[in-house]
């Protein structure tokens, strides 16, 4: 573009033109107020008589343009409305384990400027944020001790575990029916235990949830998993011991194939999937097969004792993945053998009876 045609300062002041039609670039005109200025290559002096003496006149739109935030904005948030937003936010990081600082996040912020038209919103503080938890907590707490004060007979379940970071847990949940003959169920307390989980410590950790939540002159039933602690807890507890049925049936069916023929087989596919669950890029040529073989891409799954159906799920992927199985292993030329067809009769039969 001819830089003298289009002038400085966007077009604001454009060169002089003498009357033979050459151009004084020495000499500059306002295009607003016409005023002629001195030019030595500085913009300064221009600048400043644009913002004293001149305001530039609106432009005219050409075509559709996005809007900025603040043209938006469609007026400052309400305190009720304020409240509500703040409350939606507790019970969502209360309910959905989100951490706390997430009140931080400028993304988050600018969502909810958006939605409500309040370009001045701000976040509430940290502080603000577990003060709230903490009542809401209290108000919650209060709600199911009155109700559970209604019940006549109550039954608690209870169950250890150990979170990846190798910190132990106890979680204890009532269940009642109401004079309506409706079930309620809700848990009472998800607390970190520091101790060993011997009987004696697991039978104390039950009476006194039932003792804070005021319930111990009312439970009947008390239903565990068949852990060794548990049910030894559970006969120091005057309360009627309930085994889960889930969980024996899982034990059964376990210690069952342990026993069984099917041991061999399902060595064999434990170290197939492990083939492909440790490695990315064997997986992926996996799952080129899959889409090859006109199949759904999906992994395998890796079967653990203690994850209810984990072996009939990896019996039942292992046999829909045959042929990108075969295929895959056999061009990696790997030392994991595929199952032969009589290891997958077996599978089969393993699957109809599970």
């Amino acid at each position: 573009m001819d830089k003298t045609k289009e002038g400085l300062l966007d077009g604001k002041f454009q060169y002089k033109t003498l009357p033979d039609g050459s151009v004084d670039k020495t000499k500059v005109i306002c295009a607003f107020c016409k005023a002629e200025f001195n030019y030595h290559r500085s913009n300064s002096s221009l600048a400043y008589h644009l913002k004293s003496k001149n305001t530039p006149p609106k432009t005219i739109s050409t075509g559709p343009r996005q809007c900025k935030l603040q043209e938006c904005v469609r007026g400052k948030m309400t305190r009720s409305v304020s409240d509500k937003v703040m409350n939606a936010l507790v019970i969502w990081i209360a309910k959905n384990c989100r951490p706390v600082n997430i009140v931080d996040d400028d993304g988050l912020r600018d969502i909810i400027r958006t939605a409500s038209g309040d370009a001045s919103y701000n976040m509430p503080s940290r502080g603000t944020i577990m003060s709230k938890i903490h009542t809401l907590y209290d108000d919650e707490k209060a709600q199911r001790m009155n109700t559970l004060q209604q019940a006549t007979h109550i039954a608690l379940t209870g169950d250890h575990w150990t979170s990846v970071s190798n910190d132990n847990y106890l979680g204890i949940t009532a269940h009642f029916v109401d004079k309506e003959w409706k079930l309620h169920s809700f848990a009472l307390t998800v607390s970190k235990t520091e101790e060993r989980q011997y009987a004696e410590a697991c039978a104390d950790h039950f009476l006194d949830v039932a003792r804070e939540w005021k319930i111990e002159d009312k439970l009947s039933t008390l239903g565990t998993d068949s852990a060794r602690n548990m049910v030894a807890a559970a006969r120091l507890l005057p309360f009627e011991h309930l085994p889960c049925t889930a969980h024996i049936l899982q034990r059964t069916v376990t210690v069952s194939i342990h026993g069984s023929g099917f041991e061999s087989v399902l060595a064999k596919c434990r170290k197939i999937v492990g083939h492909f669950k440790h490695s990315p890029s064997n997986a992926h040529e996996l799952m080129e097969q899959q889409v090859a073989c006109g199949q759904k891409q999906e992994p395998l799954v890796q079967d653990v004792t203690t994850r209810w159906n984990s072996t009939l799920e990896m019996v039942k992927r292992i046999q829909r993945n045959k042929s990108p199985l075969t295929t895959t292993l056999a061009q990696q030329k790997s030392n994991v053998a595929m199952l032969t067809t009589q290891e997958l009769a077996k599978l089969q039969k393993l699957d109809s009876a599970m």
